[in-house]
Formats: structure tokens, C-alpha cells, sequence
């Protein structure tokens, strides 16, 4: 039986291994997030003109869009809000990415290694799609109450340059306005796209980044190092941002509607919804709007966060991943 000065002379991460990868994996994904956040908002803002159904109100979304591709639309910003403002949503979304990542790693990593491996020590490819897209699932419900204050700030440019006045004034703001109009269940507002979108996207993250991983491990020379790493990382942003496009486009397009008084949505009914006036109205191809600015970020994302994690998971004294 260990005695109470042993246990305390311990390093943290031996005392509490679970809190130690929950706390390294949230640090990493804050690293990445702020890297590659303006990224993230050319994205958004991608995927919301040209909306089809805002012309079912009135809006006038439905014309010509302000800004054609990344690069314009990056331009765009920084020349008409001001370069700052490629950062506008950042807070709550390192808020989201502590609850999203800590929760997906830890969980996946509790899956692989215990429910899902196998007698034989093996972890089979159905079982690692799986353990990702569980994972994914469950971190994206904790966080989807961020990530809903996240795209409605980085909404709130093209408002003021629409001449439409600010629906919010900061992070706070936010979620006492949601709150207030929609409840506690507001917070939930688009979770289930959200959800489907983790699920496929982790299905690309940590699924493919862990396969890629151990597969070089296994069948080439490399070492379980940096270029290890990053070949592996930049596998699973690809893959990602092919499977999760789609449902990004949805769920921000379900979070960024605007809403009655009871907050039920005026353009979409559901996601489904959703997904077929898109098809309908813009053509199939309109589930990929911001592809390239949403693949060009979850690139560099994969790769900052996999180099970060793995290396001060090595510094902490944890195993690799």
C-alpha cells in the first residue's frame, strides 16, 4: 500500500493521469486554435453568403456576395474591419476547444485503450472509427453551447458592415442573450448537425491521424517522431475537412438563422432541412462552400496541435499517443 508521502511525491501525471492528458490536450488545442483562427472565420463567413433561404424573409443575402474565394474574403476583413477582427470570436472558441478536445482525446484514448481493444492487444480499423466518432460525438455535445457564441461573434462584422445593428457585444453578452431568449435549451441550438459534424470529423482527425500513425510505425523506418507526426497530422486534416464539410456548412448555417421568441429557427425546420433547400436551391456542390479555407485550416490545425500534444505529452512525462 503506497503511504501518503509516496503518493505525494509522485509526478502529477502518474497521481492523475486522466486530468494530466485532459489538461496537455486542451492546452495543445488552444495553441492551434489561435494559430489558425482567422482561417476559421474566412470560412464561416464562406459558408453564410449566398444563403438562399434569407431571401424567404426578405434579407438581402441573396445578392451578389461581398467576397469571392479565401484570399478575397480574408482581404476583406482585415481591410474593412480591420485585421484584429480575423480574430473576432477567438475567446469562446478556446473555450470550446478545452471542453471539445479535452473531452475527445481523453475518451478516445479511454475507448482504444480498454473498451475497444481486443484480447489479443489488437485495435482493429472498425474499432478505431468507432472509438473517433464516439468520441467526437460526445466532446462536440459538452461544447456546442461555445461553439454557438463562436459563429453568431464572428457573425457580427458582416452585420455592422450590412448596416444591421450588433446582435451581441462580447462573450458574456452572448450566452445571456441566448439564455434569455431561448432558455437553457438555446444553448443546445444546432447540436445535432454539430454533433454529426464531430462525429465525421473525428472520424477524419483521430481516426486517420491514429491509423497513419501506427501504420508508419509498423510498416516503415520512421521513428515515433516529429516527421511521424506530421506526416500522419496533415493525413487526418484532409481527411477531415473531405468528411466534414457538409455538415459544417449545415451547422452553422442552423446556428447563424435568426429566431423567434420561443428560439426556434425561421429558415430551417431541421438540419435535414436544411440540407435539402441547400441541394435544392444552391446545387450539391454548395455543402462544400469554404472547402479550401476549411481543409487549409484543419491542416495546419492537425499539424500545431499533433506536434504540440505529442511533444509536451513527452515533457510531462506521459506516453505517446
Amino acid at each position: 500500500m503506497v503511504s501518503r508521502q509516496e503518493e505525494g511525491s509522485r509526478p502529477f501525471p502518474e497521481r492523475w493521469p486522466l486530468a494530466s492528458k485532459f489538461v496537455l490536450s486542451a492546452c495543445a488545442a488552444a495553441v492551434a486554435e489561435l494559430a489558425t483562427f482567422p482561417l476559421d472565420l474566412t470560412k464561416t463567413r464562406l459558408q453564410i453568403q449566398g444563403e438562399a433561404a434569407l431571401q424567404h424573409l426578405g434579407h438581402n443575402a441573396g445578392g451578389a456576395p461581398p467576397y469571392r474565394g479565401m484570399i478575397r474574403t480574408a482581404a476583406g476583413i482585415a481591410q474593412e474591419e480591420g485585421w484584429l477582427k480575423l480574430w473576432q470570436g477567438a475567446t469562446p472558441a478556446v473555450y470550446r476547444h478545452i471542453v471539445y478536445s479535452g473531452v475527445r482525446i481523453l475518451t478516445y484514448e479511454q475507448l482504444r485503450d480498454t473498451v475497444l481493444r481486443a484480447d489479443d492487444n489488437s485495435f482493429p480499423l472498425w474499432k478505431c472509427v468507432i472509438g473517433g466518432m464516439l468520441a467526437g460525438a460526445i466532446g462536440q455535445f459538452f461544447a456546442s453551447p461555445t461553439d454557438l457564441v463562436k459563429v453568431q461573434m464572428q457573425m457580427e462584422g458582416r452585420r455592422r458592415l450590412e448596416g444591421k445593428p450588433p446582435r451581441i457585444r462580447g462573450v458574456h453578452h452572448a450566452f445571456m442573450k441566448i439564455l434569455s431568449e431561448g432558455g437553457v435549451r438555446g444553448l443546445w441550438a444546432g447540436w445535432v448537425p454539430n454533433v454529426q459534424r464531430a462525429a465525421l470529423v473525428n472520424l477524419g482527425d483521430l481516426t486517420t491521424y491514429d491509423s497513419a500513425k501506427h501504420f508508419l510505425l509498423l510498416n516503415t523506418r520512421l521513428q515515433d517522431n516529429a516527421v511521424c507526426h506530421s506526416i500522419a497530422s496533415l493525413c487526418s486534416g484532409l481527411i477531415s475537412a473531405v468528411l466534414g464539410t457538409p455538415a459544417d456548412v449545415i451547422k452553422t448555417r442552423i446556428m447563424n438563422q435568426p429566431r423567434d421568441k420561443q428560439g426556434r429557427g425561421l429558415l430551417y425546420k431541421s438540419s435535414i432541412d436544411c440540407l435539402l433547400q441547400a441541394i435544392r436551391e444552391e446545387g450539391f456542390m454548395s455543402l462544400y462552400k469554404g472547402f479550401v479555407p476549411t481543409w487549409m485550416r484543419m491542416a495546419p490545425w492537425s499539424l500545431v496541435f499533433w506536434l504540440t500534444y505529442e511533444q509536451i505529452r513527452r515533457i510531462a512525462g506521459v506516453s505517446s499517443f
